[in-house]
């Protein structure tokens, strides 16, 4: 089971966030849209996905950073194992 959450940045703030998503380690999926809502680029997050796999992800973000003003970060988590058990 999984569930979605959004923030809403400006552009200069985009790779500090995603970095801070990936390293919390229950994100599935991160979306990134402009402001119109025009999703720009998705990418799914597996389990184990480090430093030189992410060298590519993070490296795209910061370019389309450079041109995004504000923008909406959509995260897929999973969820916790608590609430897997309640279900």
């Amino acid at each position: 089971m999984s569930f979605k959450e959004s923030f809403t940045l400006h552009g200069e703030n985009l790779v500090k966030k995603v970095k801070e998503l990936i390293e919390e380690g229950n994100v599935r999926k991160i979306s990134i849209s402009n402001k119109e809502g025009k999703e720009l680029m998705s990418f799914p997050l597996t389990i184990g996905v480090v430093g030189v796999l992410l060298a590519p992800i993070l490296a795209a973000v910061g370019a389309a950073a450079a041109f995004i003003g504000e923008c909406t970060i959509t995260v897929e988590r999973e969820a916790p194992e608590e609430e897997k058990k309640e279900l």
